[in-house]
C-alpha cells in the first residue's frame, strides 16, 4: 500500500468542509484506480473558482497554503493506519504461504503413504503403479525441510520474513532438482491413469480406495493429489510477490524478499526449460523398428521433399559447394562419445567371448569319468583339485563376472542408443537449419525448425559431457572390478592347491625349479595330446567306404590289377558330363585316377579310368576308396517253395520241418528267424532303398526282375521298398522260438 500524499491546497475563503476531502476520506478511496465522483465534482468547482477569482489568488498570502495543525495530525494518523493495514496484509500473506505449505505436505503424505499402500494391496496388482509416484518422495522431503526451517520462528516475529527468505534461498537448488524431475515425469502419470480408466472394473476399485483413504477431501482420481506439485511450484512466485507487495520498501528484509521472489521465478523458468529439453529428448531418442511397409506408408509429399532437401544439402557439404556449419565444442564431444561407444561394444564382445570359453571349459567335466585310479594317490589328488575347481570356484567366478561385468556392460550399451539417436537427429535438424539460416525473416514452420535445432544442440552440449563422464567412470569401474575378480580367483586357486600341495610331486622344489618343471611338463603333455588328437582325427575322418557287391568287386579287382590301390577312388554323387571327354558316373562307382589334372593343367578335372572307359571327372566328386576290413557275409539266398503253393510276390515264407494243417489243407510255416541289414547301404537311385546297419527288413523277392540273386527286393520301415545288395543282409534267429524249430541257415 502506497503512503497517501497531501491533497492540493484549497483557497481558504472559498473552502467548504466536506468529509470526502478529509485525509481519512482520501485514504479510504486510495485502493480505487479512478478518483471518486465527489472528488471529480469538487475539482471542477475549484477550477471554475480559480478562473473567476484568479486575480484575488495572486494577492493571497503564502501562509494561507500551509495546512492546519489538525490536518497534519489527521494525515499522520492516516499514515499510521495505512502502515498497520499493510503489516496486517503482509502477515496474512505469510500465514497463507506457511499454512498452504502444511496442507500441501499433508495431502502428499496421504497420497504417498495411505492411498499408495492401499492400492498396492489390490489383486491383481496394478501395472506401473510405482511409476506414478516416482519423485513424490523427493518433493515431500524438500517441503518438509522447508517447513522445519520456518518453524524455528513464529510468523508474528519481526525476523520471520528474513527467516522465510533465507530458508527458501538455501533450499532453492534442492527445490529445483526435486520439482524438475517430477514435472518432467508428470506426463507419464497421466498416461498411466488413462490406462486405468480404460478398464472400468479397475478404475472403480481405484476410486473406491481413494474415497476410503481420504474421506475429508472430495477426490475421485489420483491426479487430484499428483497434480499438486505442479501447481505448488508455480504458486511460490505468486505468494512471494504478494508478500513483497505488502512490505514497505524501507523494511530491512525487503531486498532479500525481492531476491527470493526473483529466484522463485527463475526456478520456474529453468524447470520449464528442462521439461522442454526432456520432451525433445524423449521424442527423438526412441529407436523404432519399422518394416518396409511401415516405412512406405509413412512416405508423403512433405517427408519426401524434406529428405530430398537434406540429401541435397549433405551432397553440397561433401562436394564443397557450400560451407558446413562448424561447432568445435560439439564435434569434440561427439568424437569422444564415438570412442566410448566403440570401446564399450568391443569390451562387451570380449567379455561375452570370455564367458563362452569359460562355459565350454566347465561343460567338459572330466572328473565324472572313472579312470580306474584306485590306489594311485597323485591322480586322485588331481581329480579332487579338478572337482573343486569346476564345481565351486569357477561357477562362482562366472556368476560374479555376469553380475558385476556383463550385466552393467549390457545396460551401458542400451544407454548408448539414446544419445546416438539424438546426435543423428541433430545432424538432420542442422541440415534443415542451414537452409534457412541466411533468411532475414522466417515463417512459423521455419521458426519451429530453428527452435528445434537450437534446443537439441543446447541439450547435447549440456548433457553429453555428463553422459561421457559417467560412461567413462563406469568403464573404469568395471575394468577395476574385472581385475579384482581375477585376483580373488587366483587367491581361491592358491588355497585349493595348498590343501593338496604336500601330496603332489615336486612340491618341495623352490619356485624357479617348480615353474621350470611345470612348463616342461605342460609342453610335453600338450605335444602328446596334439599327437593323439591328430591320430584320432585321421581315424574318425577317414571316409567310410561301403562294401561292394560282386560286380563292383570284379571292377575293383580289375582296377587294382591295372593301377595301384592308392589310385582307387569312389564317386560321392552322380556325375553328369557337360564337356567333351567327361564321363557319366553313378554314385558309389569305383574309378582309378590316372592324372590329377587335365591337359590344360586344371586340377579341378581329373583323368580317370572307369573300367574300360576313360575320361574326366570333377575332383570334388571323388574320394579315396578304403577297402573294408571285413568281407560281407555270404548272400542269404532264401529258397522259395516251388509249385502251386500260391506264394505271393510280397510275402516271405520258408519250408520248415513242422507245419500246422488247416481246414483247407494248406500248410502255414511258423517263422523262427529275422532278416537284418548287416551293413549300411545308401540308395543311389529311385529303384534302391537305404538301410542302416542292424535295421530289420522284410525280403519280398530274393532277386531282381531279371532273376539276378545279387540284389533282393526288401521292405523297410513298414512302407519303403527297393533293392539292396543281397550280401548286405544277414539272418538271425528270433528269441523265444520253439525248441523243435531250427532257424534258417
Amino acid at each position: 500500500m502506497e503512503v497517501p500524499t497531501m491533497p492540493p491546497p484549497v483557497p481558504f475563503p472559498r473552502t467548504i468542509f466536506n468529509p470526502s476531502l478529509s485525509p481519512l476520506g482520501a485514504m479510504e478511496n486510495l485502493p480505487q484506480n479512478d478518483p471518486p465522483p465527489e472528488h471529480e465534482k469538487l475539482q471542477e468547482e475549484n477550477d471554475l473558482e480559480d478562473d473567476a477569482f484568479g486575480e484575488d489568488e495572486e494577492e493571497k498570502s503564502p501562509d494561507a497554503m500551509v495546512p492546519s495543525e489538525e490536518e497534519v495530525e489527521k494525515m499522520a494518523e492516516e499514515e499510521k493506519v495505512a502502515k498497520e493495514r499493510a503489516a496486517q496484509r503482509q502477515l496474512m500473506s505469510i500465514q497463507e504461504l506457511v499454512q498452504s505449505e502444511r496442507n500441501y505436505l499433508r495431502m502428499l503424505q496421504v497420497s504417498m503413504l495411505t492411498i499408495r499402500s492401499n492400492l498396492q494391496k489390490l489383486q491383481p496388482p496394478l501395472a506401473n503403479l510405482d511409476s506414478m509416484f516416482l519423485y513424490v518422495q523427493d518433493v515431500m522431503d524438500v517441503s518438509s525441510r522447508f517447513l522445519s526451517l520456518l518453524d524455528q520462528k513464529q510468523p508474528g516475529e519481526s525476523v520471520f520474513l528474513e527467516t522465510l527468505c533465507d530458508a527458501f534461498l538455501s533450499l532453492s537448488s534442492d527445490i529445483e532438482a526435486a520439482y524438475k524431475e517430477y514435472l518432467a515425469n508428470y506426463n507419464r502419470v497421466t498416461v498411466v491413469e488413462n490406462s486405468y480408466k480404460q478398464k472400468e472394473a479397475v478404475w472403480e476399485q481405484i476410486v473406491q480406495v481413494i474415497k476410503t483413504s481420504a474421506p475429508e477431501v472430495n477426490a475421485s482420481s489420483l491426479s487430484f493429489f499428483l497434480v499438486m506439485p505442479v501447481q505448488r511450484i508455480a504458486r511460490y512466485p505468486l505468494l512471494l510477490q504478494t508478500i513483497q507487495k505488502h512490505t514497505d520498501s524501507q523494511h530491512p528484509a525487503y531486498t532479500l524478499l525481492e531476491k527470493t521472489a526473483h529466484t522463485s521465478i527463475a526456478i520456474n523458468c529453468r524447470i520449464n526449460e528442462y521439461k522442454r529439453f526432456r520432451e525433445v529428448a524423449d521424442k527423438y531418442k526412441k529407436s523404432e523398428t519399422l518394416s518396409i511397409m511401415d516405412k512406405i506408408n509413412r512416405l508423403n509429399s512433405h517427408s519426401i521433399a524434406k529428405k530430398t532437401a537434406r540429401i541435397g544439402q549433405f551432397i553440397k557439404h561433401e562436394t564443397g559447394m557450400v560451407p558446413k556449419l562448424v561447432d568445435e565444442e560439439f564435434d569434440a564431444l561427439e568424437g569422444f562419445f564415438s570412442v566410448l561407444e566403440h570401446g564399450t561394444l568391443q569390451l562387451l564382445d570380449n567379455v561375452e567371448l570370455y564367458l563362452h570359453h569359460l562355459q565350454t571349459f566347465l561343460d567338459c567335466k572330466t572328473e565324472e569319468f572313472d579312470l580306474d585310479m584306485d590306489g594311485e594317490k597323485v591322480p586322485i589328488c588331481y581329480k579332487e583339485i579338478t572337482t573343486g575347481l569346476r564345481q565351486w570356484i569357477l561357477p562362482e567366478f562366472e556368476k560374479r563376472i555376469r553380475t558385476l561385468i556383463h550385466k552393467p556392460l549390457c545396460a551401458l550399451r542400451d544407454l548408448l542408443a539414446g544419445p546416438r539417436n539424438l546426435i543423428r537427429k541433430r545432424l538432420h535438424k542442422l541440415l534443415d537449419y542451414e537452409m534457412i539460416e541466411a533468411k532475414s525473416s522466417l515463417s512459423y514452420d521455419e521458426q519451429a525448425i530453428a527452435n528445434t535445432y537450437r534446443t537439441m544442440n543446447t541439450l547435447l552440449l549440456n548433457e553429453l559431457p555428463k553422459f561421457n563422464t559417467l560412461a567413462l567412470q563406469m568403464i573404469w569401474s568395471m575394468l577395476g572390478t574385472f581385475s579384482c575378480l581375477h585376483k580373488d580367483l587366483a587367491s581361491d586357486l592358491e588355497q585349493l592347491f595348498l590343501s593338496f600341495a604336500q601330496q603332489l610331486p615336486h612340491s618341495s622344489l623352490d619356485n624357479a625349479a617348480f615353474w621350470e618343471w611345470a612348463e616342461t611338463a605342460v609342453l610335453e603333455e600338450a605335444r602328446r595330446l596334439d599327437t593323439l588328437g591328430q591320430s584320432v582325427e585321421e581315424t574318425l575322418l577317414r571316409p567310410a567306404s561301403l562294401p561292394l557287391n560282386s560286380s563292383s568287386q570284379q571292377r575293383l579287382q580289375q582296377l587294382t590289377n591295372k593301377h595301384s590301390s592308392d589310385k582307387i577312388y569312389q564317386v560321392l554323387s552322380a556325375v553328369v558330363g557337360s564337356r567333351d571327354l567327361d564321363l557319366n558316373l553313378a554314385k558309389g562307382e569305383l574309378v582309378a585316377v590316372i592324372s590329377q589334372a587335365d591337359t590344360r593343367g586344371d586340377k579341378r578335372r581329373w583323368l580317370v579310368d572307369a573300367g574300360g572307359r576313360r575320361g574326366y571327372a570333377p575332383a570334388s566328386r571323388l574320394i579315396r576308396y578304403h577297402q573294408a576290413e571285413e568281407e560281407p557275409p555270404p548272400s542269404p539266398h532264401l529258397n522259395l517253395p516251388q509249385g502251386d503253393g500260391g506264394i505271393r510276390r510280397h510275402s516271405y515264407t520258408t519250408e520248415l520241418p513242422h507245419t500246422t494243417p488247416t481246414a483247407a489243407g494248406v500248410a502255414f510255416s511258423q517263422p523262427c528267424f529275422q532278416v537284418f541289414a548287416a551293413y549300411g547301404f545308401t540308395a543311389r537311385g529311385n529303384h534302391e532303398v537305404s538301410v542302416a546297419a542292424g535295421e530289420p527288413v522284410r525280403v519280398l523277392e530274393p532277386h531282381d526282375k531279371r532273376g539276378n540273386r545279387e540284389w533282393s527286393l526288401v521292405e523297410v520301415r513298414g512302407r519303403q521298398r527297393g533293392y539292396v545288395p543281397s550280401n548286405y543282409l544277414a539272418v538271425a534267429p528270433i528269441a523265444g522260438a520253439l525248441a523243435n524249430q531250427q532257424p534258417f541257415c
